[in-house]
């Protein structure tokens, strides 16, 4: 039996701009926007909106739900602009980073660095952090945006075994390049990882290690959101990522990076898209007694 499909999608966590978000999002990168808003109501953050939207054929998730969580660098969004898939793939970056600076701040000038003729690193005005990177046209091609996870603090020189253990955990994994640091380059070690990428389900990842102090680490503003078919495909990535007991909720878990994911049932999606309000109320209460998701459960509570 081939194995279906399955998808890990970014969730981002916001205050309330969520919508106002993958607008402005959809605005600014081509082939981009908003597939659905489902309003969500008496949640522990009280009203809220589940919005789903697309950025140039990457699917995001992202919800209003309060204060808690904030966007910080160590996971960022890398935008590959390659002058192999578009001549005009130079200007194109400007045009990105100049509507993206919109009442942002810069982490790293727009500029020509030794591993990019452009590049530059940039934090929205919502707080989310963006790479953009005119791609080398020798380089395989890679998506237009892929996450890219920042192993800092503790975490740092992990990103190599934290990679590793990805690969172990998750189907159809793969792999891609690496680049080490290398000697004289202090604050960081010789052979920590400066970039490098991996597939895990068909989705691409970047990873790198920083010893800079940076005052963030991994938090659940960021999640991965992996969509299952089966309860014993739940089962068997909530057992190998969990590694945090408190942190588990609604679906919701830390593996040993501190690093967020997501475990649901891809029938989950469709009930919450296609369900009546009441339906996604009664989805929505028996997720919240939740830890680990319930298939059965959910489904029980989606027919009433």
């Amino acid at each position: 039996m081939t194995k279906t499909h399955q998808s890990i999608v970014p969730h981002l966590w916001y205050d309330k701009d969520a919508k106002e978000a993958a607008a402005f999002y959809a605005s600014i990168f081509p082939e981009s926007r908003i597939t659905s808003v489902t309003p969500l109501d008496d949640t522990p953050s009280g009203d809220s909106h589940l919005v789903s939207f697309e950025l140039w054929g990457q699917k995001f998730l992202s919800i209003n739900a309060g204060p808690i969580f904030k966007f910080n660098p160590a996971v960022s969004f890398m935008v590959n602009f390659d002058p192999k898939r578009d001549k005009e793939a130079s200007e194109k970056i400007n045009q990105v980073w100049n509507k993206l600076s919109e009442g942002g701040k810069v982490l790293m000038p727009l500029d020509k660095y030794s591993f990019s003729d452009k590049y530059g690193w940039i934090q929205d005005k919502y707080g989310l952090s963006w790479q953009l990177i005119l791609t080398n046209p020798e380089d395989e091609e890679r998506p237009t945006i892929m996450p890219s996870l920042m192993f800092v603090g503790d975490q740092y020189n992990k990103a190599e075994e934290a990679i590793n253990y990805y690969l172990s955990v998750f189907n159809n994994a793969k792999k891609g390049s690496i680049a080490r640091y290398p000697q004289g380059m202090e604050p960081d070690k010789e052979g920590s990882i400066m970039f490098s990428d991996f597939i895990i389900e068909n989705q691409r990842l970047a990873a790198m290690d920083s010893a800079e102090n940076h005052p963030f680490s991994f938090s659940e503003a960021i999640s991965l959101t992996v969509y299952c078919d089966t309860q014993e495909e739940i089962d068997n990535y909530w057992n190998k990522l969990s590694a945090v007991p408190e942190s588990e909720q609604c679906g919701w878990l830390k593996d040993k990076y501190g690093m967020s994911w997501q475990i649901v049932p891809k029938e989950k999606e469709a009930m919450m898209n296609n369900g009546t309000p009441e339906q996604v109320a009664r989805v929505t209460q028996a997720t919240l007694k939740m830890k680990k998701l319930d298939l059965a459960e959910l489904q029980k509570a989606y027919r009433g």
